[in-house]
């Protein structure tokens, strides 16, 4: 599989230390919030990049921490009359809602930073030891001037830093980079915002945590790390810093960034009202199965627009591959497998596969997708399908399915409510009361449920 490789700058073959095994470490949220579409967008590509590895054979291990403690974190806490753990537990559970919601797979490891102090002490120790720090304050930085390649993953050219200028604030851009802080004194923090160590009472850097829990984990160089592309600088560059300075050896072997999301053609913001949350576009009418699919459409390293009419035709298009999904498992006429079906399965195999491999390129992967779902359809409309053949399509949309997890019909039930309209629209139509059946029909959309009329009966589906 070709990966885009930050630290490189080019798109070469991913290569892990102990193939088929996969180590991998993504940057997950910061729980002082509910997450928002635009960090969505980086989750959902982290997410189809570990299904899309195992579609190629490897054995992932994910590790996604849960950052539970940083300055706006303790600032809000504070301010809600609230200690750590009671402020940040309903926002990482709302996360972990989400995520099912988006398919999502749970990373086999989520820590949370609170419950690895000991191993970022343990860190900030080791770099106290071999020189590469220095206090000030009570509080405790990286110099970095003492790793000399600092700014190689963000292209920063680090020649006009100034000696001894540092930096308390966890975000920064690269016109201000300075030497950054591990430790931080903060006295006038709560007291549940502090711990107890060697060089002082205080509490962790952010750039600190990931480096202690994807080591813990992962090991001390480990082969994928993920994120968004805000955190090249400073929060990779830095974790790459301290990690090979506290151990003397390389940190990560593959960086994969996701490109910024936009809405409607304008970034987000909070000022702009456009930083939506998935229960704000589920309250517009607007099924999570086409929020992925659209999140999925995109190539991960080109800026992706959200757009209202484009999360309708997201819908539109689930609907399309649902549909011919349910129209093979309706195939009665019994016969061996069509030539022309083996060579259909065979051809989006072989497109899906390679798309896949062309650095997670979904957008073509996806055109394989509907280039089958296009030419089974022909073959339906023909009357020619067996049962053969349609196993044999079905099977390979579910080899697809593994990677984009929403392409395939989602076994449901109506509600009491829904299924008496349902009922009574079949009577209606019986008695062929076409009016009142119209009136049925439009209080099931309104209810988010479609009804399809097919020569074998009524069929009815979510919205997309």
């Amino acid at each position: 599989m070709n990966l885009h490789n930050t630290l490189t700058g080019r798109v070469e073959p991913f290569a892990p230390e102990a193939p088929p095994d996969v180590r991998m470490y993504v940057c997950g949220p910061t729980v002082y919030a509910r997450a928002h579409i635009g960090n969505f967008r980086t989750f959902v590509a982290t997410d189809l990049l570990r299904r899309a590895l195992r579609y190629k054979g490897y054995r992932v291990n994910e590790v996604m921490n849960l950052t539970d403690v940083e300055d706006r974190i303790i600032r809000f806490a504070a301010d809600a009359g609230q200690d750590l753990a009671g402020f940040t537990a309903p926002h990482a559970q709302a996360f972990e809602e989400d995520m099912a919601a988006l398919h999502m797979e749970r990373p086999e490891v989520m820590p949370k930073a609170t419950a690895h102090v000991p191993e970022m002490v343990d860190l900030v120790a080791r770099l106290i030891e071999r020189g590469h720090t220095y206090s000030a304050d009570g509080s405790v930085y990286f110099r970095i001037a003492s790793f000399p390649d600092y700014g190689k993953l963000s292209r920063l050219d680090v020649s006009g830093i100034k000696a001894g200028a540092r930096v308390d604030n966890d975000r920064y851009e690269k016109e201000d980079a300075r030497d950054f802080v591990l430790w931080k004194l903060k006295s006038d923090e709560p007291a549940w915002a502090q711990w107890d160590a060697p060089f002082g009472k205080g509490r962790p850097g952010w750039h600190l945590e990931c480096s202690a829990m994807g080591m813990k984990y992962l090991g001390e160089t480990f082969d994928l790390h993920a994120g968004g592309v805000d955190l090249i600088f400073p929060h990779h560059e830095n974790e790459i810093a301290q990690s090979t300075c506290g151990t003397g050896k390389p940190f990560v072997r593959h960086w994969m960034h996701v490109e910024h999301l936009r809405i409607e053609d304008e970034t987000m913001s909070k000022s702009k009202g456009n930083t939506f949350t998935l229960p704000e576009i589920a309250a517009r009418g607007h099924h999570m199965d086409a929020v992925r699919y659209l999140l999925s459409a995109g190539h991960y390293r080109k800026t992706l627009n959200f757009t209202w009419e484009g999360l309708h035709q997201a819908a539109a298009a689930l609907d399309k591959i649902r549909g011919f999904a349910r129209r093979l498992a309706e195939v009665e006429h019994e016969g061996a497998v069509d030539g022309a079906a083996e060579a259909m399965a065979r051809k989006a195999d072989e497109a899906f596969d390679a798309a896949l491999g062309d650095d997670l390129n979904t957008p073509e992967a996806l055109a394989a997708v509907h280039g089958m779902v296009n030419d089974g359809n022909a073959l339906l409309a023909g009357g020619a399908m067996t049962r053969g053949s349609a196993a044999v399509l079905l099977k390979q949309l579910e080899v697809m399915n593994g990677v984009f997890a929403v392409l395939l019909p989602v076994e449901d039930r109506l509600s009491a409510e829904e299924q008496s309209l349902f009922d009574g629209r079949q009577e209606a139509r019986r008695q062929r009361d076409f009016a009142r059946a119209d009136a049925l029909r439009q209080q099931l959309e309104a209810l988010g449920v479609l009804i399809e009329d097919t020569p074998k009966g009524a069929r009815w589906r979510r919205k997309g």
